[in-house]
């Protein structure tokens, strides 16, 4: 698809600074840009290559100043990188969708298909499940007996979703992950041995949730596992059982969060973050990239670090002090030979 700076302009709601008639057809970074290819401009620490890059457009704040001279014809709109985002939605969604239902694909009875739907080579659909209209569901995914797909969503090679597990519309589910595996229940009955506690709850994934790949989501032992609406997952991420996630909250690779932990809405975690299980976190809390949050987390947009993790402030504080502890430490060994001196001086 080739437009030009004055429709793209207008679509993004963007003004032109250089040629409106240049046209491109396709997308690049900044740094690798060419001829034909638009990019944006949001990071400062990116700036030195608006000045040599080779690409045609560039996506730019409307309040970028050059210090030097640009061969690209800019876009100006109010945030580069959601204007960037829009673009990139745009071309994914010109792509052309596959439809229809594979030969091979084994759809057992009483199950319930919506229109419009793509269900790939070797896919397995288990009794009375529901798949909405404008469903896609790649090769070789599972899809356990009692379980219902929303409108829209997608359900990517490999997937396997356990029998009784609700997904919702517009869902993303990338490869690898597994919805509704037992949660972690043994009950200990000696020094060696442990007996297996029945999971016989369910995972809930409401509207609008995206799962990378390899995630597992815990079934409940009673009740639900719920991811709520909006909910981000990274890829390599492990949900325990009975665990809730709040609406719009966004999580990073390798996060793990233990059993029957409820977390808030509209919290942020970085990568390798580890949180015990049976504890609440609070709505807005920003968590650090390896912490590891032992304890609740009472006060609403709190944003903690280290492990245990603590106020970000305090941790700074005593990072501080731990890059010095090899100082202190000479100090403290010399101030013990000087008293140990005093002491035989007397």
């Amino acid at each position: 698809m080739e437009l030009n700076a004055e429709t793209i302009a207008g679509f993004l709601g963007g003004t032109v600074d250089g040629n409106p008639e240049i046209k491109v057809s396709t997308l690049a970074k900044i740094e690798e840009g060419y001829p034909g290819a638009l990019s944006f401009l949001a990071n400062p620490k990116y700036e030195h290559f608006i000045y040599s890059t080779k690409s045609s457009i560039v996506l730019v704040n409307k309040d970028f100043v050059a210090t030097s001279p640009i061969e690209a014809t800019l876009i100006r709109v109010d945030n580069a990188y959601d204007a960037f985002a829009s673009l990139l939605r745009m071309v994914d969604q010109a792509r052309p969708r596959k439809k229809g239902i594979h030969p091979t694909a084994i759809i057992e009875e009483g199950v319930r298909l919506g229109q419009d739907l793509y269900i790939g080579a070797y896919v397995y659909v288990g009794s009375n499940c529901s798949i909405g209209d404008g469903c896609s569901v790649y090769p070789h995914a599972y899809i356990g007996d009692g379980t219902s797909i929303g409108n829209n969503s997608t359900i990517f090679a490999g997937v396997k979703i356990y029998h009784d597990c609700i997904v919702g519309e517009g869902c993303v589910i990338h490869a690898g992950t597994v919805i509704g595996s037992d949660g972690f229940g043994f009950a200990p009955q000696s020094e060696s041995e442990f007996m297996k506690i029945p999971q016989i709850g369910n995972v809930i994934i409401e509207d609008h949730v995206e799962i990378g790949a390899n995630v597992a989501i815990d079934r409940a032992t009673m009740g639900s596992t719920i991811i709520h609406k909006g909910v981000k997952l990274d890829n390599l991420i492990q949900i325990g059982h009975n665990v809730e996630i709040g609406e719009n909250t966004v999580m990073a690779g390798q996060t793990g969060v233990a059993g029957s932990t409820k977390i808030g809405r509209n919290c942020m975690f970085a990568g390798q973050v580890g949180v015990v299980g049976h504890i609440k976190i609070a709505d807005g809390t920003r968590i650090g990239a390896k912490a590891g949050v032992s304890g609740e987390v009472r006060q609403m947009n709190t944003t903690i670090l280290g492990t245990p993790a603590i106020d970000h402030r305090e941790f700074l504080k005593s990072a501080v002090i731990f890059r010095k502890l090899p100082e202190m430490r000479s100090s403290i060994a010399q101030l013990e030979k000087e008293i140990e001196s005093l002491k035989k001086s007397r």
